[in-house]
């Protein structure tokens, strides 16, 4: 039940599973990991958009490991305990031009500096945005040979963006090569469900991870068992249904953004950051046919003294 330290540098930013592991432990052990913010360290406190726009998006999410397990087989399956991801103070969120859940609507590049304190953020006043870090990407190298770009998730784990994925969390991956192959990074210090400004809190962050591996238990997809969460309490919930489930989701992320823009302060794309990082965008009903249903839910707590009614 060794402890292990690794930095952040070298990081990597493609799957391959030829990459030569820069850690290789045993079942049981724990690794206190280093992880850079997902520009790879592009982007800093300060740094302008057009400094953004200069990045080199070939570094994106600029992962630590790959971490090997002694005596890991395809048809094992791995459990990695979270049982600390922290800030290191700071974070940002932006807008890109083509990308994003509205990205229809939202053209014009743009970027906003977070100041972390503690388990809060009042960067966007008068929001107050809580702060649950996590990394949105944890894999394992993927069965196929070569190198893949790290956007998509699959079955391997990857770029989940799964928000639960936070301190007292357990995940399971399937084990697909020798040694396994684990890399993690992308720490988002908070983010909301659909992620749909296309960022969350994007930080540099350090996380404490614990490896057990399951031998000859085959897992055909991640699994996740989150620790126990406090509800969100009173929340402002737009409700949308379509035949088309990304219809219905577009809608309701509209409406909640005029909500915000009509009866605050905030400019549209500070709207859209907020709800990238604070709301709960979820399938609410699937089965009443033709029409599926989502909700959009940002909790009361994040928009103190403000009423929509």
């Amino acid at each position: 039940m060794a402890e292990h330290t690794l930095s952040a540098e070298p990081t990597h930013s493609r799957w391959n599973n030829a990459l030569e592991p820069r850690l290789t432990i045993a079942s049981g052990d724990t690794v206190h990991m280093e992880c850079v913010d997902s520009s790879g360290g592009q982007v800093r406190p300060g740094s302008t958009v057009e400094d953004f726009l200069a990045i080199d998006r070939g570094l994106i999410h600029a992962l630590t490991g790959p971490i090997a397990i002694h005596g890991a087989e395809a048809g094992d399956t791995l459990a990695i305990e979270v049982l600390e991801v922290a800030h290191h103070g700071w974070g940002w969120s932006s807008t890109i031009p083509g990308l994003g859940f509205l990205k229809d609507r939202f053209h014009q590049p743009s970027l906003f500096h977070w100041e972390l304190v503690g388990d809060l953020t009042r960067s966007l006043a008068p929001a107050v945005v809580p702060l649950r870090p996590f990394c949105g990407v944890m894999g394992v190298a993927p069965a196929e040979s070569g190198e893949f770009r790290t956007r998509p998730p699959g079955v391997f784990g990857g770029n989940m963006d799964v928000r639960e994925l936070s301190s007292g969390a357990t995940l399971y991956l399937p084990v697909l090569n020798p040694g396994t192959l684990f890399s993690a990074g992308d720490a988002h210090a908070a983010q909301g469900d659909g992620e749909v400004c296309i960022n969350g809190i994007e930080c540099p962050a350090s996380a404490t991870l614990r490896f057990n591996l399951h031998k000859n238990r085959a897992l055909p997809a991640p699994l996740i068992e989150s620790c126990e969460l406090p509800t969100a309490g009173p929340s402002w919930i737009v409700v949308e249904s379509h035949p088309d489930a990304m219809e219905a989701a577009k809608a309701a992320t509209n409406r909640m953004i005029d909500l915000l823009a009509a009866h605050s302060s905030f400019s549209e794309i500070h709207a859209y950051l907020l709800c990238s990082v604070a709301m709960n965008l979820c399938l609410s009903q699937v089965v009443n046919e033709p029409m599926i249903t989502v909700t959009a839910a940002l909790p009361k707590s994040v928009l103190p003294g403000i009423k929509l009614f």
